[in-house]
């Protein structure tokens, strides 16, 4: 219960931390261990997708719902390191985007948040730092601005659009624009 409550662990497959019979039971039990107020994590689930019923089987939700209900079960303990393995698979543009805010609200708070991803957009808008791996060995690391656009392969969609320009996400593009750029 100690490393739970250090490190949180959202692995690939969702269902795996899955195991009551409703989105409510999975809350609950999710309030206990962490020893949060009740209610804790039904906000969090409400918060990356909105409107899932309490009583829903978690079986029935769509593979992006049980990821966002998984990370909310995990995310309830507010961990200090949290780990994430592919956290946007199955997820729309909207939950990615929910997603990333609640991600950006705990780095802030000084959370650390490991990601293992293929989603090369989602590590330009939130990384710091980047490792890519190839075959078992790094193939590449250091800051994400430059990692990122060393090969068109790992470039963002953006980067690769916008070249030479240094943008790397499209909230990037907008505040250029805001900004007058």
């Amino acid at each position: 219960r100690a490393m739970v409550r250090r490190v949180g662990l959202v692995p690939q497959e969702p269902r795996d931390l899955l195991y009551a019979d409703t989105v409510a039971a999975e809350c609950a039990a999710a309030d206990r261990d962490a020893g949060v107020p009740e209610g804790t994590c039904r906000a969090l689930v409400s918060e990356l997708v909105p409107g899932v019923a309490d009583d829903t089987h978690p079986r029935d939700l769509s593979e992006g719902q049980r990821l966002a209900l998984a990370l909310a079960l995990v995310l309830t303990g507010r961990p200090p390191l949290l780990l994430l393995d592919e956290p946007t698979r199955g997820l729309d543009y909207a939950a990615k985007a929910r997603l990333v805010g609640v991600l950006r609200g705990l780095a802030a708070e000084g959370h650390a948040i490991v990601l293992a991803t293929h989603d090369v957009e989602l590590a330009a808008e939130l990384a710091h730092r980047v490792v890519i791996l190839a075959d078992g060995e790094v193939v590449a690391d250091g800051p994400t601005g430059r990692v990122v656009v060393s090969s068109p392969a790992f470039a963002p969609q953006t980067a690769k659009i916008l070249a030479p320009q240094e943008w790397l996400t499209v909230s990037q593009v907008r505040g250029a624009l805001e900004a007058g750029a």
